[in-house]
């Protein structure tokens, strides 16, 4: 149960430090004491369900948020499935949590075209969906090669870069970016 109180306090520390609010601050927009807020923020706590309930409400995200485990500062990647021209298939790619902004791109590369990607607002997470053609993409110090119908997921904040096969490449981008107050 500790492991589980210590993944909840930490989701509930990087939402509130994604929205720049002190501690003083989440406790006051929660209701609650700033003492029961670093408690749990340290895994030392075991919160009811309304407790959890109005610091989501208070973080401005869903109250699953603080029980699904995101990783930060990785880089994922989810290889396309097989599908058959024949049958109706889904596969799921990824979740981005509320408390997030969501922009959705289509961009077209041409062959061999690199293009260096600015870091984004602190605590972005940039998804990319390889359409067609060839992709290297992701983080500058480790890139992934992607083939059609691949995801890669990476942090948007750190220097990035997307390098078009002899192909050229088209995607789909997802920038989801943490939402303040």
């Amino acid at each position: 149960m500790a492991y589980l109180s210590e993944r909840v306090g930490a989701q509930i520390k990087l939402r509130r430090e994604q929205r720049g609010f002190s501690l003083t601050e989440l406790a006051r927009r929660a209701d609650l004491g700033k003492g029961t807020l670093s408690n749990l923020e340290a895994g030392r706590g075991n919160p009811t369900l309304d407790t959890l309930d109005a610091l989501a409400r208070a973080l401005g995200i869903p109250l699953t948020d603080l029980l699904t485990v995101q990783p930060t500062g990785q880089v994922t990647v989810v290889r396309a499935e097989p599908a058959p021209h024949d049958e109706f298939t889904r596969q799921f790619l990824a979740r981005v949590g509320g408390g997030r902004s969501l922009e959705i791109w289509r961009l077209h590369m041409p062959p061999g075209d690199v293009f260096d990607g600015v870091p984004h607002t602190p605590g972005t997470v940039e998804h990319i969906v390889l359409v067609s053609g060839s992709l290297q993409a992701g983080p500058t110090d480790a890139p992934v090669d992607l083939e059609p119908g691949d995801l890669v997921a990476f942090p948007g904040d750190a220097p990035h870069r997307y390098i078009a096969g002899p192909e050229g490449a088209d995607m789909h981008f997802v920038f989801a970016t943490p939402t303040l107050g």
